[in-house]
């Protein structure tokens, strides 16, 4: 059957509504990929150098993939989105980080799950309530909505 999986989306370079939305589109489109929920979408403030405001969300799917089959599958989808690395913490047409596999935990040199700034980022932690409040962080032990009670989230509004 798989695992389950949270995936946390963000744009904020052209069209984001649309490129998110083609984002899960393309993910809903591939056999071994099946979207659960979709938050809604959330206005954010950005983190890192002076850029535009953010859309983010998150979804909920069952894959059938490694997780590290999973981040090669959303780097791909990035780069179909015409995603471009230049800066950390730069703007983006589309980032999409693998927040939970199941539970989980994964630690490597390319890939860190749960999502290693997880616990910190109210752009992430707000959207994942809105579908999933009661997931475990395997690493804390503490369930998203708990999490969120912790984090400042007057820089994020829905659309």
């Amino acid at each position: 059957m798989g695992e389950r999986v949270a995936i946390a989306l963000g744009s904020n370079l052209g069209n984001s509504r649309a490129i998110l939305d083609g984002a899960i589109e393309m993910l809903s489109q591939m056999p071994d990929i099946a979207i659960i929920s979709q938050s809604r979408w959330y206005r954010t403030k950005p983190v890192g150098p002076p850029q535009p405001d953010y859309l983010n969300g998150c979804i909920v799917a069952w894959v059938s993939r490694s997780p590290e089959e999973l981040l090669e599958t959303l780097l791909q989808v990035e780069l179909r989105f015409d995603r471009v690395r230049r800066e950390r913490w730069g703007p983006r047409t589309l980032d999409l980080d693998l927040v939970f596999y199941g539970d989980c935990v994964v630690d490597t040199p390319t890939l860190q799950v749960p999502h290693p700034r997880l616990r910190e980022r109210a752009f992430v932690l707000v959207p994942l309530a809105d579908i999933a409040p009661n997931w475990i962080d395997p690493v804390s032990g503490q369930s998203v909505s708990r999490l969120l009670k912790a984090v400042n989230c007057s820089d994020v509004r829905p659309l």
